[in-house]
């Protein structure tokens, strides 16, 4: 079967379509706040060969890295119908909150394809309350390990027992089954309409097509030899700042990027397992392809990512990797982006760069002696915090907004406020913290939490340091901060706040596209000090 342009375009759209069916299942059936406000979690679709044929629009660092999750399940000799787990960063995950779930999609007696579902769990055990800790150094100090596994009663069961939340914890899981079933019944409706030969020649079509337009649009950007290094703030146990190196080359259709020169892998959790580095790659070759091109395997079939064992962006086991997949993944999209500035490339100047994590959780108790002693249930919180994208020879930064790697959305103030013991008093645009240009950069965000009762916070955040860059003679955006009471804190910090304490985060702003007529021959220095309220 060969599809022309227009069964081309009604393919992927309903392949596309199945992809965004199981991404609504789950946000709607999901408990926590995490998954079904600011809708941190992915689906996707793959062909039986495990090449992933459509995908809903959700998390560039999830579904970049999906692929991975599929292929040790593939290894696993899946039977139709057979439901998968796995959070194991080392064999296809990410860091361990993000839990996927996998089904072998069964049409005709086989395995026809697999439905694929990844949500972050605001708790999966380990040290600390959110399984997010600013300072762990291993990866079993992050919680519970799950490898490629098949899903049954029984690793639930222990998988719950682990956990400080296990009903939130039992209903995120079974959305994400409810959604990956559907999926499976997405595939199956088309397998009824076409038939199921002509559905599997039909995704082979789908990606075919998008491989030759990505080739296409590549040998329209030729680039040799392009670098650039960009700096991570610390580890959380060392505060030294860490380079990652990238070299591009574009040729022949191929987009090459090689990480020679980063740094080793250090003793924090800003470590990044390769699949993750994969996906903040292919997120940047995506934003220079056009728009209406299909998001599938035809485009990492274009890209080669080259990273030395052990180096920061290639860890081996058993590093910390809870920042690395949130923080680091940043970092490695903005240094690639960096290098094809250099290059003459069209693309923006540096947004936030980071997706200020905070977590949140009840200080862990011993067990009681009696029910008398018993605490209020254990909770647990996690979000993100936007902030000021780059702007870009099209027009300004947009203000306020999860930028790079992550496109979650925000959690309602009133959803935060009636669930846990904290009051939010300030959630405002960070006015000012935009880089100046011709076309200037977005605002970062103000949040302020005020506590309720004692409770345990985790914050990872970068671009503390070093602001986000203008482009084409813009300037940079603002550095974050991070303040306790007003006290500054570093970028990555473990906190206990008391009642009554108060946590200010302020995000970075984008940088600046262009040089503004106002601006061009003022000091950088004097003009950050005069747009942001003193140098940061």
């Amino acid at each position: 079967m060969t599809l022309d342009a227009t069964g081309l375009e009604v393919m992927a759209h309903a392949f596309a379509s199945v992809a965004e069916e199981m991404g609504l299942v789950l946000i709607r059936s999901a408990l926590s706040p995490n998954i079904r406000e600011r809708r941190d979690c992915s689906a996707a679709l793959f062909d039986a060969q495990g090449l992933m044929i459509a995908q809903a629009a959700h998390i560039p660092v999830h579904l970049g890295a999906m692929t991975e999750s599929v292929a040790a399940i593939r290894r696993l000799v899946p039977q139709p119908g057979e439901r998968f787990i796995l959070n194991d960063p080392y064999a296809g995950g990410s860091h361990l909150p993000d839990v996927t779930i996998i089904e072998a999609v069964e049409i005709d007696g086989v395995v026809a394809g697999y439905s694929a579902v990844r949500a972050h769990h605001s708790d999966v055990g380990g040290r600390e309350p959110g399984s997010m800790p600013a300072v762990s150094r291993m990866l079993d100090e992050e919680g519970i390990v799950i490898p490629p596994s098949r899903l049954t009663a029984e690793l639930e069961r222990r998988f719950l027992a682990g956990v400080r939340t296990p009903e939130i914890r039992r209903g995120d899981l079974a959305a994400q089954c409810a959604a990956a079933a559907r999926g499976g019944e997405g595939l199956r409706a088309l397998a009824v309409r076409y038939g199921a030969a002509a559905l599997a020649d039909a995704a082979r079509d789908v990606l075919a097509y998008t491989a030759r337009r990505t080739r296409a649009a590549l040998e329209r950007l030729p680039a040799r030899n392009l670098s650039a290094t960009d700096w991570l703030e610390g580890d959380g146990i060392d505060d030294r700042d860490i380079p990652i190196t990238v070299r591009i080359d574009i040729a022949a259709g191929r987009f090459r990027a090689d990480f020679a020169g980063t740094a080793t892998q250090v003793r924090g959790n800003v470590n990044c397992p390769i699949a993750v580095t994969r996906s903040a790659v292919l997120f940047a070759v995506r934003t220079m392809l056009p728009e209406d091109l299909p998001t599938n395997a035809g485009v990492e079939q274009a890209i080669d990512v080259v990273a030395p064992v052990g180096c920061l962006v290639n860890a081996r086991y058993p590093a910390a990797v809870a920042g690395g997949n949130v923080e680091t993944s940043q970092r490695i999209a903005d240094t690639v982006m960096l290098a094809l500035a250099k290059g003459g490339l069209p693309v923006p100047a540096q947004g936030q760069g980071t997706m200020n994590n905070i977590t949140m959780g009840s200080v862990d108790h011993p067990p009681p002696s009696s029910a008398r002693d018993r605490p209020c249930p254990p909770w647990t919180y996690y979000e993100t915090i936007g902030g000021g994208q780059g702007a870009s020879a099209s027009g300004s930064g947009p203000s306020g907004v999860h930028v790079g790697m992550s496109n979650t959305w925000n959690t309602p103030i009133e959803v935060l406020e009636m669930g846990l013991p904290v009051r939010v008093s300030t959630y405002a645009l960070r006015r000012g913290s935009g880089g100046r240009g011709e076309w200037p950069g977005g605002d970062g965000v103000v949040r302020e939490y005020r506590a309720l009762e004692p409770m345990v916070v985790n914050v990872l955040g970068e671009r503390r340091r070093h602001a986000p860059a203008g482009a084409a003679g813009g300037l940079p955006g603002a550095v974050g901060r991070t303040l306790v009471n007003g006290q500054p804190l570093p970028g990555k910090a473990r906190v206990m706040l008391q009642a009554g304490d108060v946590l200010r985060v302020e995000t970075p702003g984008g940088g600046g596209w262009g040089s503004d007529p106002g601006t061009r021959n003022a000091d950088p220095g004097t003009q950050r000090e005069h747009d942001h309220g003193g140098k940061q």
